[in-house]
C-alpha cells in the first residue's frame, strides 16, 4: 500500500475483501468480456451472416472464451492513452489476444452494453452479499433476543424510565427493522434486470441493420443475453442506459439498512452509558489515550458514523436519476463511479460491525436490576393502591395520599440524592394498612411488570424470524473480523 497518495478508508479499514472484489477492476473487465462472449454467441445462434456466410463462427467464440480471464491490462492502458475511450481500448486489447474474433467483438453494441450491464451485474452480486450478511446479523440478534427474552429491564420513552420491558423484547425491535430491510432488499433483488443491447438511443437500430430488418429475430436478442448472463430478463425499454431510477432503488435499500443499524447502535451506546449492556471489548483494547479506565462503545459509534454516510449517499442516485436528459447525459458517470461502490463498501463495513457487536453483546443483570428497583416503587403505585382498597381503604383518598408521597420520594431522590423510599413512606401511613414486608412481597417481583414481553419474543421469533433463517440456513454461519 502506497503511503504517499490518498487511499479510501472504506478499502483500508472497513469493507471486506469479498465486497472489494465485487467492485474491483478485475470483476468489471472480466464481466465485460463475458458480455462480449454472450453477445457474439447470441448473434451466431441467431444466424448473423454476411454475403451468405456465417459472420461469427464457433472458432471465434472459443478464442474469446480462451482469453476471458487473462486480461492484458498493459495493452488496454496504453491504448486508452491514445484514444481516450475505455471501452474501445479494451475491445482493442481483447482483439490483440483474439485475432480471429477481433472483428466481431462488440458488434452492434454501444459502450453502455458492457458498462451498464456490468453495473447491474455488479450491484446484483453486491446485494447478494449484503443479503447474506444481513441474515447473519438477524441470526445473532434472534439468538440474543431468545436468551434474554425474560430478563426484565426498564423501558424508556423520551429516555425517561417507563413501564418495564425485557432485554430480549428490546432486541426484537432492532430485529424487526432488519426484517423490513430484508423484505425491501429481496424485492429490489428480484426485480433487477439487464439493460440488454439496445444501441445508442435504445432503439436497436444497429441490429435492425445487422439482421436486415428482421424484427422477429431482433426480439430474441435481449432475452438470450439475459439468459446467458444469469438473469430472467432485460428492461423492456431504455434510452442509451438503463433507467438511473434503478440505482436509486438500490441505494434506498442500503440507506434503509443503515438507518436500522444506526438506531440499534445508538440504543447500545446509551445502554453502555447506563452500564446495562456493553459491546465487545477486547483484552488489549484501549478506550482512551488519556483515561485508561474508559470502555468506549467505539464499534457502535463507527456503525452510526458509517450509517450516516450511507443514508446521505442515497441522495446521489436520486438526484442523478432526476437530472438525466432525454435518452442520456454523461453527468451520471463520475457521480455513479463514487456513490454506488462506496455505498456498498460502507454498508458492508456496517454489517460486519453489526455482526461483531450483536454476537458479543454483554448484559449486566445486576446493574439492570438496580436501576429497576430504583424506579419500581413509582411504577407499583397502582398495584399498591388496589391492595389497600381491598383492605378497606377509600380509593380517592388513597390516590391523593400516594400522589403526595410519590412527590416526596421524588424530591428525596432528585434533591437529596437519597434512595427511593416511597415504600417506607407508604408503610408508615396507616391509611394503606400495609406493612413494609407486605409491600415488598407484593410489588418487588420484577417479572410482574413486563407484560407479555417474553411471549411476544417467542411469537415473533417462531412465526417471523426463525422461518426466514431456516429458509436461508445455507447463508448462515458467518463471523466478522474487524480490522480496527
Amino acid at each position: 500500500m502506497s503511503t504517499d497518495v490518498y487511499s479510501s478508508p472504506l478499502s483500508e479499514r472497513y469493507a471486506s475483501k469479498e465486497m472489494q472484489f465485487i467492485f474491483s477492476q478485475d470483476m468489471k473487465f472480466r464481466t465485460w468480456r463475458k458480455l462480449w462472449i454472450a453477445l457474439a454467441e447470441v448473434e451466431m445462434e441467431l444466424g448473423l451472416s454476411q454475403d451468405g456466410k456465417p459472420r461469427i463462427t464457433q472458432e471465434m467464440i472459443d478464442e474469446l472464451k480462451e482469453h476471458a480471464e487473462d486480461i492484458n491490462y498493459d495493452v488496454a492502458r496504453a491504448r486508452e492513452k491514445e484514444v481516450r475511450h475505455d471501452v474501445m481500448s479494451h475491445v482493442y486489447a481483447y482483439g490483440q489476444q483474439c485475432p480471429k474474433a477481433a472483428g466481431i467483438i462488440h458488434l452492434g453494441a454501444t459502450s453502455c452494453y458492457v458498462g451498464d450491464n456490468t453495473d447491474i451485474i455488479v450491484m446484483t452480486e453486491a446485494l447478494k452479499l449484503v443479503r447474506k450478511k444481513l441474515l447473519n446479523v438477524m441470526k445473532t440478534l434472534a439468538d440474543f433476543a431468545e436468551e434474554y427474552k425474560s430478563q426484565p429491564t426498564l423501558a424508556f420513552t423520551h429516555f425517561q424510565p417507563a413501564q418495564p420491558t425485557t432485554v430480549g423484547k428490546r432486541a426484537t425491535l432492532w430485529l424487526q427493522e432488519f426484517c423490513l430491510d430484508l423484505e425491501d432488499l429481496d424485492h429490489v433483488l428480484s426485480t433487477m434486470k439487464l439493460l440488454g443491447s439496445k444501441g445508442t438511443t435504445g432503439t436497436q437500430a444497429s441490429f435492425l441493420e445487422l439482421f436486415n430488418g428482421d424484427h422477429e429475430t431482433i426480439d430474441k436478442i435481449d432475452p438470450m443475453i439475459a439468459q446467458k448472463m444469469g438473469f430472467k430478463e432485460c428492461y423492456p425499454v431504455s434510452g442509451q442506459t438503463y433507467s438511473r431510477k434503478v440505482d436509486t432503488r438500490v441505494a434506498n435499500v442500503l440507506a434503509g439498512i443503515a438507518a436500522s443499524a444506526h438506531k440499534m447502535s445508538n440504543d447500545i451506546r446509551l445502554l453502555q452509558h447506563l452500564k446495562e449492556v456493553e459491546e465487545p471489548f477486547e483484552k488489549n483494547q484501549i478506550g482512551s489515550s488519556a483515561m485508561a479506565y474508559k470502555r468506549n462503545p467505539m464499534r457502535s459509534e463507527r456503525i452510526a458514523s458509517l450509517s450516516r454516510y450511507v443514508m446521505i449517499d442515497a441522495l446521489n442516485p436520486a438526484i442523478t436519476s432526476a437530472t438525466q436528459w432525454f435518452e442520456r447525459t454523461l453527468d451520471d458517470s463520475a457521480n455513479k463511479r463514487l456513490s454506488i461502490p462506496e455505498g456498498f463498501l460502507a454498508i458492508d463495513g456496517i454489517l460486519d460491525l453489526c455482526l461483531n457487536v450483536t454476537d458479543g453483546l454483554k448484559v449486566y443483570p445486576k446493574v439492570i436490576e438496580k436501576h429497576m428497583l430504583a424506579e419500581l416503587p413509582f411504577m407499583a403505585t397502582e398495584n399498591i393502591m388496589m391492595d389497600a382498597v381491598k383492605n378497606g381503604g377509600d380509593r380517592q383518598e388513597l390516590h391523593e395520599k400516594i400522589r403526595s408521597l410519590s412527590m416526596e420520594a421524588g424530591r428525596n431522590v432528585k434533591e437529596l440524592g437519597k434512595d427511593n423510599n416511597l415504600l417506607e413512606l407508604i408503610a408508615a401511613d396507616p391509611a394503606f394498612g400495609l406493612t413494609l414486608e407486605e409491600l415488598k412481597a407484593s410489588t418487588m417481583e420484577l417479572s410482574k411488570y413486563v407484560g407479555r414481553a417474553p411471549e411476544q419474543v417467542d411469537a415473533f421469533l417462531s412465526k417471523v424470524v426463525r422461518p426466514i433463517l431456516e429458509a436461508n440456513k445455507d447463508a448462515l454461519g458467518m463471523t466478522a473480523e474487524i480490522n480496527v
